[in-house]
């Protein structure tokens, strides 16, 4: 019986860790988040492959901080920091100017939440915000 009972508990811890580690909301694909960026701004087809060309490239520059800092959280954020800021300047350089008031608001609502995902190209978006 306690031997049932040990699999039965070890069997439902395996599963649990499993879904911790496929259950993130969100997307992180560079070309998924600008299509998705594409349907909140309704950007055009141009747009949408830059700001894709974007992420990717900030995405690279994270993983990049990412292993210099060995994942340490406080090194990390103060890296991001320019690389946000640059990430943002350049996204609103693709955006007519009506486009750059609504992701805007995209990013300052999204502040706090699951990672500021429209400023970035390493975190991830919510659907559907």
């Amino acid at each position: 019986m306690k031997r049932i009972l040990s699999i039965c508990f070890l069997f439902t811890g395996l599963v649990s860790a499993s879904y911790a580690q496929i259950n993130r909301p969100g997307i992180t694909d560079p070309v998924e988040k600008a299509k998705s960026l594409q349907k909140e701004l309704k950007l055009t087809d141009s747009q949408t492959a830059k700001i894709a060309a974007i992420y990717k490239e900030s995405a690279e520059k994270f993983d990049k901080i990412k292993a210099r800092d060995h994942g340490d959280t406080n090194k990390m954020l103060v890296a991001i920091r320019p690389l946000r800021a640059a990430t943002i300047k350049k996204i609103k350089n693709v955006l007519a100017p009506a486009q750059a008031v609504k992701y805007d608001k995209l990013i300052k609502d999204n502040k706090g939440g699951n990672g500021n995902g429209w400023s970035d190209g390493w975190s991830a978006t919510a659907e559907g915000n």
